[in-house]
C-alpha cells in the first residue's frame, strides 16, 4: 500500500491527536526521540486514510498525497477524461463551472460522478432483488472499505460488491463508450488514491484542495459561475439523483426513492460509524439492516479531508437541496414524480448494463491477534500500572480509549510506556522523593559544613592571635639581642681599656655581665614563647587539616548517595 498520509516530524509536538482521533488502532507508531521529544508516523499497511488526523492536527504536521501534479504533467502530452464528484458544486458553488471550463479548455473529456452514482443506485437495486436476504453495508465510502478489508474482513460477506459511483463511472466509460484515454478524478477524498490502486480503473485521484493549491501556486484565475444554476453540458449525460450521494443518507434516499420498503440505516462520522460497524460485526446477521449505509466523514462527502473549501455544513445542505430539485425537474418517469413510478433512465440501464460489469472483489488483510492478558502483564508493569485500578485509569491522554488499547499498541511496537500519563506522572513522584531525600541529606550536610565552618574560623582566630604573639615576641627578641650586643661591645671595650684589673673595675664588668645575663634570660623567654606558639599554630594546623577532612568525607558520601538512587531510576 503506498503512502497516503504523511508526517512532517519537525512540526509534530506529540499531543496524541493524531492517535486519539483515528479510527484504525494500528494506522500511528509512537516513538520517543533522544531530546525527549515524542513523534507519531503512519504506518501505511494499516492506515486507512480517512483524513481525520489530517483535520485534527492544528500544528501543521499532517498531510497527505494526492496525483494532482502527475496529472498535470500528464494534462501537457494527452488528453485526459476528468471524472467531477458531484461535491464540487457545494465545494465551489462559483466557481465549480469555471474549474471544468478550464480542464476542458485543455483538451479533456469531462464526466458526471452523478450519472455513476445513478448507475450504483440502479445495481444496489438489482442485486438486493436477485438476492433477497443478503443484507448490504453500502461501500461508495473508500476509507469504510479500506477499514473493513483491515480490520473487519469477516464483514466482507455484508460489503457491498457494487462498485463505488465513481468506479460505476468509469466501467461505463471503459466497456460501454469504449474510451481508453486516462482517467483523472476531481474529488474531496483522500482515501479514494487506495480504491483507485487496487481497482486499477482510475489513474489521478486529485482532491479539491491540492487542485486550488496548484491553481493558486500557478496563478490559474477561474471564473465565477452563477450559484442558482446546477446544469453543465457533460459529455455523457448528466446524473440525476446521484448528485446526492455526497450527503450523509444520500445512497439511502436514491434507494428508498425507488423501493421506500427497504429497512435502511445510516452511520456517518469517524467516532461512530467504526464503532457501530465492529459492532454490526458482532450482531447476528437477524438483526442487520438490509442495507447500512455508511460514511466516514461526517456530514458526507460534501465536507470530506480533500475539499479544502470553508463551506459550512448549512451551506452544504441549501446546495444539496437545490441539487435534489433540480435533479427532479430533469427526471422523467412513467408515472408521474411519486416514488415506485418507473423511471426511464433505470429502464435504459435494464436494456443496455450487464450488472455483472460493475462488481469489485476485495483484498482482505490478515487482522493482527489480540495479546492475551499473560503478554499484557509485563507491559502493564512497564506503564507503572501495578493495580487493577491503575489500569483503569483510562485517562486518554495518549490518545488511546482505554489503558488496554495503550498497552496493545505498546505490545504491537505501536507506542511506548514513556508515553503514558500515569507512567510520567510515577517517574515524576519516584523522582520527587528522591530530589526530596537528597535534599534533606543536602541540608544535613549544609549543617555540618556549616559547624566545621565555624570551627575553622575559631581555629584560623587562634592562628591570627598566635602569629600576633610570635610577632611580638620576635620583635622584643630582637631589641634583646641588641642590648646583649651592646653590652657585649662594652665588655670587649672594657677589657681592651684595662691593662690591669682592680676591684672597681671587676665591679663595673661584673655589673654588664649581669646586664647581660638578664637581656639573655629575657631573650630566652621570647624564645620559649616563639616556640609554645609555634606549637599552637602547628597543632591549630593538625585541627583545620582535620576539618578539611572531614568535609571532604562528607562531601564524598553526599555524591555516593546521590549517585546510587539515579543508578536504581536508570536501570
Amino acid at each position: 500500500m503506498n503512502e497516503v498520509i504523511i508526517v512532517k516530524p519537525e512540526k509534530c509536538v506529540g499531543c496524541n491527536a493524531c492517535v486519539r482521533s483515528c479510527p484504525a488502532p494500528e494506522a500511528n507508531r509512537t516513538i520517543a526521540l533522544d531530546d525527549g521529544r515524542f513523534i507519531t508516523s503512519v504506518n501505511p499497511e494499516r492506515c486507512i486514510a480517512c483524513g481525520e488526523c489530517v483535520r485534527q492536527c492544528h500544528h501543521g504536521a499532517r498531510d497527505y498525497i494526492d496525483d494532482t501534479e502527475e496529472a498535470m504533467s500528464a494534462l501537457r502530452t494527452e488528453k485526459l477524461i476528468i471524472m467531477v464528484s458531484p461535491a464540487i458544486k457545494s465545494a465551489f458553488p462559483t466557481k465549480w463551472k469555471g474549474i471544468l471550463d478550464w480542464f476542458r479548455g485543455k483538451g479533456c473529456f469531462i464526466y458526471d460522478v452523478a450519472f455513476g452514482a445513478d448507475i450504483c443506485t440502479w445495481a444496489h437495486l438489482r442485486a438486493i432483488e436477485q438476492n433477497p436476504g443478503n443484507n448490504l453495508i453500502t461501500q461508495p465510502c473508500s476509507a469504510i472499505v479500506n477499514y473493513i478489508e483491515k480490520y473487519q474482513p469477516k464483514l466482507l460477506t455484508n460489503l457491498s460488491r457494487i462498485h463505488s459511483p465513481v468506479c460505476c463511472g468509469v466501467t461505463y466509460i471503459k466497456n460501454y463508450l469504449r474510451r481508453t484515454n486516462k482517467i483523472a478524478m476531481l474529488s474531496p477524498c483522500i482515501a479514494a488514491k487506495n480504491e483507485f490502486e487496487e481497482t486499477g480503473l482510475v489513474e489521478f485521484n486529485v482532491t479539491f484542495k491540492k487542485l486550488m493549491e496548484y491553481f493558486d501556486r500557478n496563478g490559474i484565475r477561474i471564473p465565477t459561475n452563477p450559484v442558482d444554476n446546477y446544469e453543465y453540458k457533460f459529455d455523457e449525460q448528466q446524473g440525476l439523483f446521484g448528485g446526492i450521494y455526497p450527503r450523509p443518507g444520500g445512497l439511502r434516499d436514491n434507494l428508498w426513492l425507488h423501493n421506500p420498503e427497504l429497512n435502511i440505516s445510516t452511520s456517518e462520522g469517524v467516532h461512530k460509524v467504526y464503532a457501530e460497524l465492529d459492532m454490526y460485526a458482532r450482531m447476528p446477521e437477524n438483526k442487520h439492516p438490509e442495507v447500512f449505509d455508511v460514511l466516514s466523514c461526517e456530514f458526507g462527502c460534501n465536507i470530506g479531508p480533500g475539499t479544502g473549501s470553508d463551506q459550512t455544513v448549512f451551506d452544504v445542505n441549501v446546495i444539496m437541496r437545490d441539487v435534489e430539485r433540480e435533479a427532479k425537474s430533469r427526471r422523467k418517469t412513467s408515472g408521474g414524480m411519486f416514488r415506485g413510478s418507473e423511471d426511464k433512465l433505470f429502464k435504459r440501464f435494464d436494456e443496455e448494463l450487464n450488472l455483472a460489469d460493475f462488481i469489485r472483489t476485495y483484498k482482505p488483510s490478515m487482522p493482527t491477534p489480540m495479546p492475551t492478558d499473560a503478554q499484557l502483564e509485563p507491559i502493564f508493569e512497564s506503564m507503572g500500572m501495578h493495580t487493577e485500578a491503575d489500569r483503569n485509569y483510562n485517562c486518554h491522554a495518549c490518545g488511546y480509549k482505554s489503558c488496554r488499547e495503550m498497552a496493545t499498541a505498546i505490545y504491537r511496537g505501536l507506542n511506548t510506556p514513556d508515553n503514558c500519563l500515569v507512567h510520567a506522572k510515577s517517574v515524576l513522584v519516584a523522582r520527587h522523593s528522591l530530589l526530596q531525600e537528597q535534599h534533606e541529606r543536602l541540608s544535613e550536610i549544609t549543617d555540618e559544613c556549616l559547624e566545621l565552618s565555624e570551627k575553622l574560623h575559631s581555629e584560623i582566630g587562634t592562628i591570627s592571635e598566635n602569629m600576633g604573639t610570635i610577632g611580638e615576641s620576635t620583635d622584643a627578641t630582637s631589641e634583646r639581642v641588641t642590648v646583649v650586643n651592646d653590652l657585649l661591645k662594652n665588655v670587649v671595650a672594657f677589657c681592651n681599656s684595662r691593662e690591669t684589673m682592680d676591684a672597681d673595675s671587676v665591679q663595673q664588668l661584673v655589673g654588664i655581665l649581669e646586664t647581660t645575663i638578664d637581656a639573655f634570660s629575657e631573650l630566652n623567654d621570647n624564645v620559649n614563647t616563639t616556640n609554645e606558639s609555634s606549637v599552637i599554630i602547628n597543632n591549630s594546623i593538625a585541627d583545620i587539616t582535620k576539618v578539611v577532612e572531614s568535609i571532604n568525607e562528607t562531601l564524598k558520601s553526599s555524591q555516593e548517595a546521590d549517585s546510587k538512587p539515579a543508578d536504581d531510576m536508570e536501570s
